[in-house]
């Protein structure tokens, strides 16, 4: 497949549904032949985005550019654009290899080109050998697969992906993780993927766009949004910090800066909540002044040398270079 490296870009692109607004005015350029996640709670517009994105909605301001030229306008099929849906919408009666090649169909293609071509799509998600089955003959991740080549087979310059891992088990969410992140780094198109889940966001993105209230609250590589959130939303939702009210302002720190000790040593006293065994770190959370929560992530060896218990009293503590000022 040839790479492609179009770049997507979102301009004050605004979704209404009636009186509600959905997506906000929301600007963005993806990272050409990259992978990006759009990731916020449910109702936050991202499902709204991609579905414009796509074709599927209509957009009610702004505009979609790939590669320069306004695809707001254009139909699902011409916008150089493919959608792999989050059911995957398998047509039940046709083979795996009909399946794939169903839009090669559609454009008119002979029979042995379309089957040819759907054979390289299968070949690519290694499922060449079951390209003779049905989809209820499938297990679940083979029938994402199958989605998958499907989507590809039209070539297309982004791929859209509406949480596609949803429907798998948490074993084969993780294994089909690294075959998304595989295919896309083979293929060199552009990947933009829906998803709730931060694991999943992190695990996969070049890029991250965090979406709240139907705006974009942060963009930027993974790594970036993660050390760097800029509001308290951002640094709650994204996992793994908590977020502090200090004198100075708002804070968010990693849970695995924070560490817990006898409240005599000094720290921000508290007294245990919970405590929570997750193999090789122990999740510790505390209630401290002013009833806010701070979580601390302890190596399990650490916490069992001394450990706490639900009630007990502790002393929170970290090094203020690891606290990170929030603007929101």
């Amino acid at each position: 497949m040839t790479t492609s490296h179009k770049e997507l870009e979102l301009v004050s692109v605004t979704k209404r549904y009636g009186a509600t607004v959905a997506v906000d005015a929301i600007h963005h350029k993806f990272q050409p032949g990259g992978y990006a996640c759009l990731l916020g709670p449910s109702g936050c517009g991202k499902s709204s985005t991609l579905r414009m994105i796509a074709g599927h909605e209509i957009v009610s301001d702004g505009s979609i550019l790939l590669g320069g030229s306004d695809i707001s306008d254009l139909p699902p099929a011409k916008r150089g654009t493919a959608m792999m849906f989050q059911n995957y919408a398998l047509f039940p009666h046709l083979s795996v290899a009909d399946n794939v090649a169903f839009s090669l169909k559609m454009r008119g293609e002979d029979r042995q080109t379309r089957l040819a071509k759907a054979g390289e799509m299968l070949e690519l998600v290694d499922l060449s050998a079951l390209s003779d089955r049905l989809p209820d003959q499938l297990s679940g991740g083979q029938q994402q697969r199958v989605a998958l080549a499907r989507a590809l087979i039209t070539r297309p310059d982004v791929l859209l992906l509406d949480e596609p891992l949803s429907a798998l088990d948490p074993f084969l969410r993780i294994r089909m993780r690294g075959e998304l992140r595989r295919l896309q780094r083979e293929l060199g198109i552009s990947f933009v993927h829906v998803t709730h889940g931060q694991d999943e966001a992190l695990a996969l993105a070049d890029e991250i766009v965090v979406m709240n209230n139907a705006v974009i609250e942060q963009a930027g590589s993974a790594r970036d949004v993660f050390n760097a959130p800029r509001t308290a939303f951002v640094a709650q939702f994204i996992g793994g910090h908590n977020v502090i009210a200090l004198p100075q302002g708002h804070f968010a720190i990693r849970t695995d800066a924070v560490g817990i000790g006898d409240p005599s040593a000094g720290g921000m006293e508290g007294s245990i909540l919970a405590v929570e065994y997750q193999g090789a770190h122990v999740a510790v959370s505390a209630r401290v002044a002013g009833d806010q929560e701070v979580s601390a992530m302890v190596p399990e060896a650490q916490f069992f040398t001394n450990p706490f218990n639900p009630g007990d009293p502790v002393g929170l503590i970290w090094d203020d270079a690891n606290l990170h000022k929030l603007t929101a």
